[in-house]
C-alpha cells in the first residue's frame, strides 16, 4: 500500500461512515471508496459464488445477490455449482414470458409485472434480477426470442421502461440484457456481428437507450457475442462510447456469465462486475477459482506491477458502490412477499391480455357452452409443464395450471354438462427436468405416432369441438437458451396430426404454445388459431378465460409471423447464421437486411405474412374514425397530438389497440414504408366510443444519419397511418415538419 493511500485511509477513518442514508448517494460512494483497501476494491468487482459478489464487511456493506429472471425468481443453486440447493422456500410465481407481456401492448401491465417480480425477489433476498431482455426478434429461429419484447424498437422501448421502474421501486436492481446484438443463440460466444451504424441505432439500441435514459436502469448485462471484433462485455464503442459516454449510464455493466475472456480488455473496455468466468466451481482452477477471475488477482497484479493505476478500478468500484447504496444499503428497504394472491392475479391479468386470437373463421370461438356437449383436447402441450426448462429463465413454480386442467375447471363451473376428453396426439419431450428441478410428470407413451394420430382422430369425429394444444416447448433447439431452432416447421409430426384432425372436425381450434412463430401449412383448414405463448403459473386458467369467452382477447402480435423463412430478411439474404473464418474460431454475421427487420422487410418486399405485426382479433368489432392533428405542422422541438375516435361496434365489451405508424413522404435516405411511433390501448363497452390521442415529437420523424453520426429529421411532409395492425391501416392524413 502506498504512503499516500495509507494517509488517505487514516484521514477518512477519522470521519463518520455514512451508512444511514443521511447523505446523498454520491457523497456516500466517495466516502466508502476512500476507506477501501486495494483488496476490498478488487473483491467487489467480481463474483464470489455462482450468483453473488462480496460486499465490504469491514465497512458494513453486505454481500450482493443476483438471480435470473426475467419471468420469475430462479430457484437457488449451490454456492459453486449449477445444481439446485434443494431448498423448500425458493418456489415462485411464474409470470408470462416477455413475448406475452409485449403482446399486451399495455405499459401499465408492464409496470405491474416488474413490481410483482421485485416483491418476490425481495422476499428471496435478491438485490438484482437479471432481466428484462430487449434484444430484437430478427429471425423466428432465435432460441431466446421468448425472453424478449419482439421485433419493433418502439414497442420494446415503451414496454421495457415501466417494467424497470416497477422492479426498481422495490429497491431491486434491474439488469437489462443482452447489450447488444445478441439476436441468435447458436455459437453465441463466437459470433462477430457486422451491422451498419444506422441499423444499430434505429433497430438494435433504442430499447437499451430507453432503459437507461427513461427507465434509469441500475444494471446492464453485456452480451456474449462480439461487435467490431470485441466481446460486448467490454466493447469500446458499445460500452465506453455509447452506453457510458453518450447515454451517461451511471450503473454497472455486468458480464453475462462467462462473457469475459481477457483482463486488460475488461479493464479498459468498461466491464464493472464479472460473473461466471470459466469455472464450474472449486473443482476447476485454483484452490479458490473466483480469485482467478480476469478482474481478480490478475488485475491486482497488473496494478502492483505498475502497468495500471487505480484510476480504472476506482471508476468500477464507484459504480458498484452506487449499486449497493441503491439496493443493499438503501435507507428504506422493503421486505417483499412471495407467491401472494396479488402476484397470481397479476400473472393471470397479463396472460389474459397477451393471448392473441390469430384467426376465428365462422366465429368458432368463444366456445358455445349452451350447445356443446363434448370437447376433445389433443396435444402434449395441453399437459406438459412449461415453467421448467428453456435455460436460465427456468423456474421452480409453486404451481402451474396446465391448459387441460384449466379448461376442465372452467367448463365444470360454467357448463358442467360438457364432457372433456383428452388424447395425446404426439409425443415430444418427456424429460421434465432442468438443473435439478423436476416437473414430476411421467410423459412417456408407448404408442407409435400413427397410432396416436389414429386414436385422436377416432375421438375427434364425435366431438363438438377439438382443441389442439401444440407448438414448441423449452427443450434444446426449440425455445431455449444456448441453441437456435433448426427448422421453422413444427416438431414431432404435429402438422400431420393437425391435418388429420381438420379433415374430421370443422370446429377445430389450434392453440400454439411458443415464444416464436411457426410454419402453419394447414392454416386455411383450421378455423380458429390462438397464440398461447409460455404464460407461466396461470397458463391453464388464462387460456380457458379466452377460449370460453370469459375474457375477450385483446393481444396483438409483437412480431411479424412469416409464411416461410424466405420472407425474413436475414434468411432471404443468406445473412443468417453467418460464415466461419478460416481459423474456425469466429463467425462473421453481417446483418445485410439493415433496418429492414420484421414488418419493415415485409412492406419493402411486398410479402404477405401469415399474421402481421400488431395483428390480433377480438370477439367484438371496432371502428376507427376522425383522424385529426392538433396543428397542421410540427415546428422545431414542439409536439404534435394525433387524435382518433374509436368505437366498439359489436355487442361485447373489449379492448382495441390504436397503432400509429409514420411514413416519410420524401427523404434523402431510404426509409421504411412505415414505422411504429405510437400506440394506445382503449377498453370500451358495446356501443361506446372514445377519442384517443398520441403525442409525437421531432424524434419520431428522425432517422440516424451515418455521415453526421446523429439523429436527423428533414423538413417536408409526413403521412400518419393509423390502424389496428401493420397490415390493416384504415386512416391516413398528412402533416408537415417545418
Amino acid at each position: 500500500m502506498t504512503t499516500a493511500l495509507l494517509a488517505s485511509q487514516v484521514m477518512w477513518a477519522q470521519q463518520p461512515l455514512y451508512l444511514d442514508g443521511s447523505q446523498p448517494i454520491e457523497i456516500r460512494v466517495e466516502d466508502a471508496l476512500q476507506r477501501m483497501t486495494l483488496d476490498e476494491k478488487i473483491a467487489v468487482i467480481h463474483a464470489q459464488s455462482k450468483f453473488s459478489s462480496p460486499g465490504v464487511k469491514r465497512l458494513g456493506l453486505p454481500d450482493f445477490w443476483t438471480d435470473d429472471g426475467p419471468h420469475g425468481v430462479r430457484p437457488d443453486v449451490l454456492w459453486d455449482e449449477w445444481e439446485q440447493a434443494g431448498q423448500t422456500n425458493d418456489s415462485c410465481v411464474a409470470f408470462p414470458a416477455l413475448t406475452c407481456l409485449a403482446a399486451t401492448w399495455n405499459p401499465t401491465l408492464s409496470r405491474l409485472y416488474g413490481k410483482s417480480l421485485g416483491e418476490e425477489a425481495l422476499y428471496r433476498g435478491k438485490d438484482m434480477i437479471l432481466g428484462p431482455g430487449v434484444n430484437i426478434y430478427r429471425t423466428p429461429l432465435g432460441g431466446r426470442n421468448f425472453e424478449y419484447l419482439g421485433e419493433d424498437p418502439y414497442l420494446s422501448s415503451t414496454m421495457v421502461v415501466p417494467y424497470i421502474q416497477g422492479l426498481q421501486s422495490n429497491g431491486v436492481a434491474a439488469c437489462v440484457k443482452h447489450f447488444a446484438l445478441n439476436n441468435d443463440e447458436e455459437y453465441r460466444h463466437q459470433v462477430n456481428v457486422i451491422v451498419s451504424d444506422r441499423a444499430l441505432h434505429e433497430i438494435y439500441l433504442p430499447a437499451f437507450y430507453a432503459a437507461v435514459t427513461q427507465g434509469h436502469v441500475w444494471g446492464v448485462m453485456g452480451a456474449y457475442n462480439l461487435y467490431q471484433n470485441q466481446h460486448n462485455c467490454y466493447n469500446e464503442k458499445l460500452v465506453n462510447q455509447i452506453l457510458k459516454g453518450d447515454w451517461k449510464f451511471d450503473g454497472v455493466l455486468v458480464s453475462d456469465w462467462g462473457g469475459a475472456h481477457d483482463t486488460e480488455q475488461a479493464i479498459r473496455g468498461g466491464l464493472d462486475m464479472e460473473f461466471g468466468s470459466w469455472t464450474n466451481g472449486l473443482s476447476l482452477g485454483a484452490s479458490n477459482a473466483y480469485d482467478n477471475y480476469y478482474l481478480a488477482l490478475p488485475y491486482k497484479r497488473l496494478i502492483q506491477e505498475g502497468k495500471y493505476t487505480t484510476k480504472e478500478l476506482d471508476e468500477k468500484v464507484r459504480r458498484v458502490l452506487r449499486l449497493f447504496f441503491r439496493t443493499t444499503m438503501a435507507p428504506k428497504k422493503n421486505h417483499g412477499f412471495l407467491c401472494s394472491e396479488s402476484h397470481y392475479a397479476a400473472a393471470r391479468k397479463i396472460a389474459d391480455e397477451g393471448i392473441v386470437l390469430l384467426q376465428n373463421q365462422r366465429d368458432v370461438l368463444p366456445l358455445n357452452l349452451q350447445k356443446a356437449k363434448t370437447v376433445l383436447v389433443v396435444g402434449e402441450n395441453a399437459i406438459k409443464m412449461m415453467t421448467v426448462g428453456g435455460g436460465s429463465s427456468s423456474l421452480k413454480a409453486q404451481r402451474e395450471i396446465s391448459p387441460l386442467q384449466g379448461l376442465k375447471q372452467a367448463l365444470a363451473q360454467a357448463a358442467p354438462s360438457i364432457q372433456v376428453d383428452y388424447e395425446r396426439g404426439y409425443v415430444g419431450d418427456t424429460t421434465g427436468n432442468y438443473n435439478g428441478v423436476t416437473t414430476g410428470q411421467d410423459l412417456r407413451d408407448s404408442r407409435s405416432q400413427q397410432q396416436l394420430i389414429a386414436d385422436a382422430v377416432s375421438k375427434a369425429r364425435k366431438a363438438d369441438y377439438v382443441i389442439v394444444f401444440g407448438g414448441l416447448n423449452k427443450s434444446d433447439y426449440q425455445d431455449c437458451e444456448g441453441h437456435d431452432r433448426k427448422q421453422y416447421e413444427l416438431p414431432y409430426q404435429q402438422d400431420e396430426l393437425v391435418e388429420a384432425l381438420a379433415k374430421v372436425n370443422k370446429n377445430m381450434v389450434y392453440v400454439n404454445i411458443s415464444g416464436n412463430a411457426v410454419a402453419m401449412p394447414w392454416r386455411d383448414k383450421v378455423p380458429a388459431i390462438v397464440q398461447g405463448w409460455f404464460i407461466g403459473s396461470e397458463a391453464g386458467e388464462a387460456l380457458a378465460d379466452v377460449l370460453t369467452g370469459k375474457v375477450n382477447p385483446s393481444g396483438k402480435l409483437p412480431f411479424t409471423w412469416p409464411a416461410s423463412l424466405e420472407d425474413v430478411g436475414a434468411h432471404a439474404l443468406k445473412a443468417y447464421p453467418g460464415t466461419w473464418r478460416a481459423d474456425h474460431k469466429i463467425i462473421d454475421e453481417e446483418y445485410k437486411e439493415g433496418i429492414y427487420v420484421g414488418y419493415r422487410w415485409a412492406d419493402a418486399h411486398h410479402t404477405q405474412p401469415l399474421f402481421a405485426f400488431g395483428h390480433g382479433l377480438s370477439y367484438t368489432t371496432f371502428r376507427l374514425s376522425n383522424l385529426r392533428f392538433s396543428a397542421p405542422s410540427l415546428t422545431g422541438d414542439d409536439s404534435l397530438t394525433v387524435t382518433v375516435n374509436v368505437r366498439n361496434t359489436g355487442n361485447r365489451a373489449g379492448a382495441e389497440t390504436v397503432q400509429l405508424y409514420l411514413h416519410d413522404d420524401k427523404c434523402s435516405v431510404d426509409r421504411p414504408v412505415k414505422e411504429l411511433k405510437g400506440f394506445t390501448k382503449v377498453f370500451l363497452q358495446p356501443g361506446e366510443s372514445k377519442d384517443v390521442s398520441i403525442v409525437i415529437g421531432r424524434q419520431a420523424l428522425s432517422f440516424y444519419d451515418e455521415k453526421q453520426g446523429a439523429w436527423k429529421a428533414e423538413p417536408g411532409t409526413f403521412t400518419a397511418l393509423v390502424g389496428n395492425a401493420s397490415d390493416n391501416i384504415t386512416l391516413k392524413k398528412s402533416f408537415a415538419l417545418k
